[in-house]
């Protein structure tokens, strides 16, 4: 099944499990999304459940947020999270703030989707990585599924969670195709998952990062034999330090994959958290892999030149090997 298949048959199952589960976006309903993630549930659950909106992300972003704290559960569609940026206050003063503010009287339980990623040749201004934004904030959550089977577990939880949660959807990762089984349990959101148990060195990676690590480091052992642990967090806030932790204790090396820029990066929170768990057991500084600290670009060479890649990933895990002296080849 691929992600793309595995996130509406996802909303389906919710729509017709939940009643107070309602779509709310732009082109999401005739048009069935600028991605197709909602095809034929207008048709299905008509306009009642299915709205489609003006292009205004903070009216219709507010309107999700006033039908969440009436008791239903609202699944906002934002054609790209570089849009987000028009309803950050809704987002971050209201969303985000309304439990803790009104004392725990009124929760926010809603869910924005939302794709984002470069390597699409969509320019400056449609390509951006900027969960950071709202990883940062207390009172959201955030979360990026790199398989279509955790697309489906962690689309389930989100939809179910009492918190506002940001879903974050890599457009590179739509078509790409894995196992779902029959009968998938909610994810428990804040978890990250060894996607590859190893010795030498931890890679750790969210999104499609998560897929570049997984590819890297089998490649790497069927090359030189490089036993690499890698990490997919899946969960950006709450985040699992705990099994970052635990398995940079064990290979006392790490890189960190992320398609946002480097500096003031969720790599950096991430390098923040095993240097104040696991510093006495690191051999070499943690490394990280990330994008080039440029708008970026139209052009295709150029815009392949500046995201983070498996070469660059590679590169990153030689030198840090090289670093520790493990390298056998």
């Amino acid at each position: 099944m691929t992600y793309r298949q595995a996130l509406h048959d996802t909303l389906r199952e919710e729509m017709l499990r939940d009643e107070d589960v309602l779509l709310i976006g732009e082109e999401i309903g005739v048009f069935e999304g600028s991605y197709k993630i909602t095809a034929g549930l207008l048709k299905e659950f008509g306009e009642k459940r299915v709205r489609d909106t003006p292009i205004a992300e903070e009216g219709f972003v507010g309107a999700a947020i006033g039908a969440a704290m009436l008791g239903l559960r609202p699944v906002v569609e934002l054609m790209t999270i570089n849009f987000s940026l028009i309803a950050l206050d809704q987002i971050v003063n209201h969303a985000a703030k309304i439990y803790g503010m009104f004392g725990g009287q009124t929760s926010v339980p809603m869910v924005m989707r939302t794709p984002g990623g470069g390597g699409q040749q969509l320019g400056a201004t449609h390509s951006q990585n900027i969960e950071l934004y709202y990883a940062f904030v207390p009172g959201l959550k955030v979360v990026a599924p790199s398989t279509p089977a955790d697309a489906k577990a962690l689309l389930l939880a989100s939809i179910r969670d009492n918190d506002p949660v940001l879903f974050l959807e890599n457009l590179s990762l739509y078509n790409t195709k894995g196992e779902v089984p029959d009968v998938v349990e909610p994810a428990e959101i804040g978890k990250a998952k060894v996607t590859r148990e190893g010795s030498d060195i931890t890679i750790i990676g969210y999104s499609r990062m998560a897929m570049v690590a997984q590819q890297v480091a089998d490649k790497l052992h069927a090359d030189e034999g490089i036993n690499a642990e890698v990490i997919d967090l899946r969960s950006l806030r709450p985040l699992d330090r705990a099994t970052l932790v635990e398995s940079v204790r064990k290979t006392g090396c790490a890189v960190i994959a992320e398609d946002d820029w480097l500096t003031y990066g969720i790599g950096a929170e991430i390098a923040a958290s095993i240097s104040d768990g696991a510093f006495d057991y690191l051999d070499a500084p943690v490394r990280r892999v990330a994008a080039a600290e440029v708008p970026l670009p139209y052009a295709k060479p150029l815009e392949r030149a500046a995201l983070p890649s498996a070469e660059s990933l590679t590169t990153a895990v030689h030198q840090t090997l090289d670093a520790v002296g493990r390298r056998t080849a």
